[in-house]
């Protein structure tokens, strides 16, 4: 009877040590130490932007100066011009193709190369970009020579960033169109739309925030991608993540912390704005879900 007694006590005093108190203050504080993990680094970067010193890690007084001279930096500038103008075709063309496969691999199960094509659609996601730029390169390269085009450039970056780019956003647009009620499709069919009006006013709407966030997703990939930048870039082409590397390799300095922290304002607001739109359309969807289960009812 004295074991019972004393083991119910032992259990009761586990109980009350790990309550529902603990279990949350313990899930708060490693949330915190993860979010700490990930950010302080960031914080540290724009803190350091301002600082007044040209040594990085030697804080001498609160300065925006560094922000002046990113106006007269025309390497940066231009670096910064490339790079947006080939995040945003990169984007945008990988979104139109990874809709366009995500299609075909969701709605038409059986056709000939379907493993094949699936497979090829993945394989960038799990090979290693050396490996992808190193056998664009080599492909590039003999198609040069054996044709003249394309010469190494911007366009052959974009062609790189491109490769990546579709890959993800097929994964992405997939998964959304595998959630979808293909009843929808079926009813808008009975009533009289082609396939392509089905596709344009019915499934096109539906996937809008799964293509948003592929864009997004894409455009971010591309605007930091380094590896593929390198192997692609040429003379003249030299992308902004390749400026601020080769600069970092001769010692960080303000300008360059000043470059990251105006693409870390510019990528959150982006961010935010792209969150705050997809769950208004969530939240909007929704209700018109309950607003038609409520009229047929």
């Amino acid at each position: 009877m004295s074991a019972d007694i004393k083991g119910t006590a032992k259990n009761s005093g586990k109980r009350a040590l790990f309550g529902p108190a603990f279990t949350r203050g313990f899930g708060r504080g490693w949330l915190g130490l993860g979010f700490l993990f990930l950010y302080l680094p960031i914080f540290a970067l724009i803190v350091y932007s301002f600082n007044d010193s040209k040594i990085p890690s030697v804080w001498g007084g609160f300065t925006v100066r560094w922000y002046g001279a990113l106006l007269d930096d025309r390497e940066v500038l231009n670096g910064l011009r490339l790079s947006l103008e080939i995040a945003g075709l990169t984007a945008c063309a990988s979104v139109i193709l990874g809709t366009f496969a995500a299609f075909a691999l969701v709605k038409y199960k059986r056709f000939t190369g379907r493993t094949l094509f699936n497979g090829m659609v993945n394989a960038p996601l799990v090979m290693p970009e050396v490996i992808i730029g190193l056998s664009l390169l080599l492909m590039l390269v003999s198609m040069q020579r054996a044709t003249g085009f394309p010469e190494r450039g911007a366009m052959t970056i974009w062609l790189g960033h491109l490769l990546l780019g579709m890959a993800y956003a097929t994964v992405v647009i997939q998964a959304r169109l595998t959630e979808l009620n293909p009843q929808l499709e079926e009813a808008a069919m009975d009533l009289g739309a082609k396939p392509m009006q089905v596709f344009a006013l019915v499934t096109l709407p539906m996937i809008a925030q799964s293509m948003l966030s592929a864009w997004l997703l894409t455009f971010t990939l591309s605007l930091d991608d380094v590896v593929l930048s390198a192997f692609l870039s040429g003379p003249g082409s030299t992308t902004l993540p390749l400026v601020i590397f080769s600069r970092a390799r001769l010692g960080v300095s303000p300008s360059i912390n000043a470059v990251a922290t105006v693409i870390i304002v510019v990528v959150a607001i982006g961010v935010v704005l792209a969150s705050y739109w997809i769950a208004r359309k969530e939240r909007q969807r929704t209700l018109e879900m309950m607003a038609a289960q409520r009229n047929h009812g």
